[in-house]
């Protein structure tokens, strides 16, 4: 595993995609904070960039600096979850422009996976977590699910848990509005 976390925080500090396990499903990821490394993310997938990707952080305080205001019903309810839970937040900053929806907000998620947290902490910066996966096609619930198109795209692929055949699932998605509003959109 310390070799997989020191090799993919290379390439995603030289702007580099890589493919690895997180606390839900497989996902391509690069630094957050780079505009290329999401564009090329986008192309990889298909997927317009007008719709937003999710980003994995470590701890609260990440969240703090990624959001302009954390709303009170978010501690609430990432102390409540018990499952991964991914929270789109109004007003996103520090972070590459094409990672934010249209209206400014983002998705991020604390992971709790003791890979994907590592990874976060090794790299000191939100990392996109994307499933890996072409647009409008199914998410892979395991790493043999992943197409080669996916595979031969990215520049490095962790080994860690690909024979891992647990099926994973994606978080919950709660949309938190600035007054503290919420909405469920994936329980």
């Amino acid at each position: 595993m310390d070799n997989d976390i020191k090799k993919a925080c290379e390439i995603m500090t030289q702007g580099g995609v890589i493919l690895y396990p997180t606390d839900t499903i497989w996902g391509i990821g690069c630094d957050a904070t780079n505009p290329e490394a999401v564009k090329r993310i986008y192309e990889i997938k298909h997927r317009i960039d007008s719709k937003a990707m999710i980003v994995l952080v470590d701890s609260m305080a990440k969240v703090d600096f990624y959001v302009r205001e954390i709303p009170d019903t978010a501690w609430n309810l990432i102390e409540v979850a018990d499952k991964p839970l991914t929270i789109i937040y109004p007003n996103g900053r520090n972070l590459a422009e094409n990672v934010l929806a249209e209206d400014g907000s983002i998705g991020i998620r604390i992971t709790q996976e003791n890979f994907s947290k590592r990874l976060c902490q090794q790299f000191r910066k939100a990392i996109v977590s994307t499933s890996a996966n072409i647009s409008g096609q199914p998410a892979p619930t395991h790493f043999k699910e992943i197409s080669e198109e996916i595979k031969s795209a990215v520049d490095y692929i962790v080994t860690y848990r690909q024979d891992d055949n647990s099926c994973a699932a994606p978080s919950s998605v709660i949309w938190l509005g600035k007054d503290g509003s919420l909405k469920i959109l994936r329980p």
